[in-house]
């Protein structure tokens, strides 16, 4: 895998955020997390007028191979489906898109359906689908880099077009399996506190899905022990999993905000700071849906999400529905007036 040099946005500048902030016509701390998160953006950016310029969204898709286990409600067909249906504009991502003003682009990392005659389609395609992490890793170690590469690539792609600020989604039946099993290791949780209902399993159907990923996930941890962090990623995660943790790499190693979606993109951001911590200084966690997992692994992190509002569509629409308030802690910083200049009496 390649090398990524991710700086630490440091605490440097805090102090002199914190004074405009506190110097802004308003009572000290009224405007509460917007004022953390523009103290994050001003940090990423190393600047105290931050910007956001052409955001970005990268949708991916892959399929898994732990899918034929039955772990999913939703049949594998779906995720090629909905690839088409997000290249004629018809799915939730292409509306949030559309409203905030986000540059799609669509990504087909790895699903198990030729969309070759669906020229909007990017077409990256590593493999059809991932093999059957019952069987063994889910992909090889080439298969892996290409994944982690393509990634990058797509994010200096969007960085050449004048973006600063990248949004990731995912379509890819059965990702919360390897989602729920990167939580269980990374954080040293129990499997069964990891797994939801996903795209809609009854009790049934969890029980089941709880069985098959115990199994797997204690015949890897018997073999191979969590030291390799890279051994694990590979071991579970979809093409457009690791794609995605190759576009928060690359976009951190830019200093670029990453907007982190649900639980998936939560697990995927979860997995590049396994490899490199200081990628958390850029995330941006957009919302906490309903997957148990999702709670626990921004628990885990220390992250507080900007939206709650039981979102569990995946896509990235929850974090698309986030940016506006991110716009609202940027034009905070930059538009509102000072005590001085608003002739105001500074009383604190």
């Amino acid at each position: 895998m390649r090398t990524f040099h991710i700086q630490p946005t440091g605490l440097d500048m805090v102090e002199a955020i914190n004074k405009k902030i506190d110097n802004l016509n308003k009572p000290r701390h009224s405007l509460g997390f917007l004022e953390d998160l523009a103290r994050q953006v001003c940090l990423i950016q190393q600047t105290l007028s931050p910007t956001l310029s052409h955001p970005c969204h990268l949708l991916m898709g892959g399929d898994h191979g732990i899918e034929r286990h039955g772990v999913s409600k939703s049949p594998r067909e779906v995720t090629w489906q909905q690839m088409i249906n997000f290249s004629k504009g018809g799915g939730g991502v292409n509306m949030f898109c559309r409203q905030h003003h986000f540059d799609l682009k669509i990504i087909d990392m790895g699903v198990d359906h030729d969309l070759s005659a669906y020229p909007t389609i990017l077409n990256r395609k590593i493999a059809f689908g991932t093999s059957d992490f019952m069987e063994g890793p889910a992909m090889t170690a080439q298969q892996f880099d290409q994944a982690i590469e393509t990634g990058a690539e797509m994010v200096d792609r969007c960085h050449e077009e004048g973006c600063n600020v990248i949004c990731i989604g995912e379509m890819g039946i059965a990702n919360t399996s390897p989602s729920s099993i990167w939580l269980s290791i990374l954080c040293h949780l129990p499997i069964e506190t990891c797994i939801g209902a996903g795209s809609g399993l009854d009790e049934e159907g969890i029980r089941h899905k709880c069985e098959i990923l115990k199994t797997v996930r204690n015949r890897y941890m018997d073999t191979y022990g969590d030291n390799d962090k890279e051994m694990l990623l590979r071991y579970f995660g979809g093409f457009e999993m690791v794609g995605a943790i190759g576009a928060m790499l690359r976009a951190a190693e830019r200093r670029m905000i990453v907007l982190v979606d649900g639980f998936i993109m939560a697990a995927c951001m979860l997995g590049a700071a396994a490899l490199y911590p200081a990628v958390l200084d850029y995330a941006v966690f957009g919302h906490c849906g309903n997957e148990p997992g999702h709670r626990l692994l921004l628990q885990h992190l220390g992250a507080r999400p900007i939206l709650q509002l039981s979102l569990c569509l995946g896509e990235g629409t929850g974090a698309l529905c986030a940016y506006p308030i991110l716009e609202s802690a940027v034009r905070m910083i930059n538009e509102m007036n000072n005590f001085q200049n608003a002739n105001i009496t500074k009383y604190f």
